[in-house]
């Protein structure tokens, strides 16, 4: 036997911010300590302000498994909440989970290779949304299509490839330590932002559709509404941020909500034709429910068409109200790109 197929593989902390994630924590962290890895591992869970359950099902966690440790984030913020898993943490490897995600079986050892095959500073995959019951199966088949998100890889899928932003992510800890971990002005998109700086640094960041993460759709059309709302509202921040990260993807649903109000206005106003509009959207996205829903119950399919208006309205609506007071904030906390000694020679 030699040397290298001797070799430990690197230790790895898995990092967790959660708030409010009674319903899924346990199952979340279960996926992470199945994992046939064979190096070392930990698990740091960050404590925002939870009213439900989350504490105790945490501490339920630590006393059940000595590699899972937590660490305190009264502000709740999920940027602030990294970090300090981060500073808590140890090994040289460091995935990123969230409370409502679960780790598909090999994921860290695919992406500890990945890591190590590519040079890549950060590897991520699909975000696997999936539902556990009728209104959450119609919301992850919005989120897996291309009418509900685009060309998004991370979403839909797609070829192993460089990357802007990756979904979660598996770090080298020296490249979250160069960049000083998030910016936690960054209530949302704190993982484009960082990815951003690594990239400026010189950084590879990689997606592969080989890591996969379930995902666990909003219960309902309100918290998915709050969720869409902001993705909008900070990906106006983001575009506000760095000129030139805007593209058509992100500009179809503020375009499609104004398209459908002034549909709305002028066919109540002046001519009944100004109602093709919105009624070519909502036939738009019942003819691509269609294929999305194949497989689901009936009543799941039903309320795929709901589940695309609330992405696509609350997305706009988010985006257009996005105050660029917010920006300024954001922009005034810029990071500049740190290089490393390598880089910089």
């Amino acid at each position: 036997m030699n040397a290298k197929s001797e070799a430990q593989p690197p230790a790895v902390s898995v990092i967790m911010p959660v708030l409010n994630e009674e319903r899924h924590l346990r199952e979340a962290v279960h996926a992470i300590l199945r994992q046939e890895y064979a190096g070392e591992m930990e698990v740091v869970v960050a404590l925002g302000p939870s009213t439900d359950r989350t504490d105790e099902i945490a501490a339920e966690l630590v006393r059940e498994d000595p590699r899972v440790h937590t660490v305190p984030n009264p502000t709740g913020r999920t940027p602030a909440a990294l970090n300090a898993a981060i500073k808590a943490s140890r090994h040289p490897i460091v995935v990123r989970v969230d409370g409502h995600a679960a780790l598909s079986p090999g994921y860290i050892t695919t992406a500890v290779r990945l890591l190590e095959e590519t040079g890549a500073m950060n590897v991520g995959g699909i975000m696997h949304a999936e539902g556990q019951n009728d209104w959450e199966h119609a919301v992850a088949a919005a989120m897996t299509s291309k009418i509900g998100v685009g060309n998004a890889a991370f979403h839909t899928g797609g070829e192993a490839q460089q990357a802007e932003t990756v979904y979660l992510g598996v770090f080298r800890r020296e490249a979250l330590e160069q960049q000083g971990g998030y910016n936690e002005e960054f209530i949302r998109a704190q993982d484009w932002e960082l990815n951003f700086r690594i990239r400026e640094a010189g950084g590879l960041i990689w997606f592969s559709p080989d890591l996969l993460v379930s995902y666990r759709p909003r219960p309902s059309v309100k918290a998915l509404a709050k969720q869409y709302k902001d993705y909008g509202r900070w990906r106006h921040v983001v575009a506000r941020y760095h000129a030139g990260s805007i593209n058509l993807r992100y500009l179809a649903p503020p375009t499609a909500l104004c398209a459908i109000a002034a549909g709305v206005v002028v066919g109540a106003a002046l001519t009944p034709w100004g109602f093709v509009i919105p009624g070519g959207y909502l036939a738009a996205i019942a003819a691509g429910s269609v294929p999305a829903g194949k497989g689901l119950p009936l009543k799941a399919r039903l309320q795929i068409p709901v589940a695309l208006a609330t992405m696509h309205m609350s997305w706009g609506w988010g985006f257009l109200t996005s105050p660029r007071s917010l920006a300024r904030k954001v922009i005034a906390s810029r990071r500049p790109a740190v290089l490393g000694e390598t880089q910089q020679a």
